[in-house]
């Protein structure tokens, strides 16, 4: 089983994330922040991954450092449940509309992290979440998993579903390229 289970604690913030790969896209959330919750739910139904997240942070100051920290986390325990990657499709990606926002995210497993985004948000805050730190929650899942990704949002006027369009393809593009197609390490390097 792809299987991981991350543990963070810091001054700032106390994390624990379990990831499944091979789940059925069930989601138990808990980070004090309702919108993230929802984004983070989706993630896992649209990548049919099992994923449980436990956060307490620092909220009175703001949700940086819970979001930025829950990202390192799952960056990890998809490392972790991966493995060296053998028989992965390793790229996926997605092209994900809700009503009027539409975000292109494309994803490569290779071991080596970057994030490029190019998602304006035309509004400050969609409910407790700053919607800067969707671009920070990704950095980090994608410098901590050694995830190569691209999101940008193609059309979108309401932060809400242009956020969730984000998430929501980002599972999509992560379940197309984790699923298991061999027994090869999908590299003519011969690792990930």
């Amino acid at each position: 089983m792809r299987w991981a289970q991350v543990v963070r604690e810091t001054a700032e913030t106390k994390v624990r994330v379990s990831l499944n790969l091979d789940g059925t896209g069930e989601g138990r959330v808990s980070t004090g922040i309702g919108f993230f919750d929802h984004m983070l739910t989706l993630l896992a139904r649209h990548g049919s991954f099992d994923l449980e997240v436990e956060a307490k942070g620092d909220l009175e100051v703001d949700g940086h450092h819970t979001v930025e920290d829950t990202g390192i986390c799952l960056g990890r325990a998809f490392l972790q449940a991966r493995g060296e990657g053998k028989g992965i499709a390793r790229f996926g990606h997605a092209l994900l509309p809700m009503d009027e926002a539409l975000a292109l995210v494309a994803v490569d497993i290779s071991g080596r992290g970057f994030l490029a985004y190019e998602v304006p948000c035309p509004v400050e805050r969609v409910g407790a979440l700053d919607s800067q730190l969707g671009e920070e929650f990704l950095r980090a899942l994608a410098a901590n998993g050694g995830i190569t990704l691209h999101v940008r949002l193609l059309a979108g006027a309401n932060g809400h579903h242009i956020l969730e369009a984000v998430f929501k393809g980002l599972g999509v593009a992560l379940r197309s390229a984790l699923r298991v197609e061999g027994d090869r390490v999908p590299s003519t390097k011969g690792v990930l």
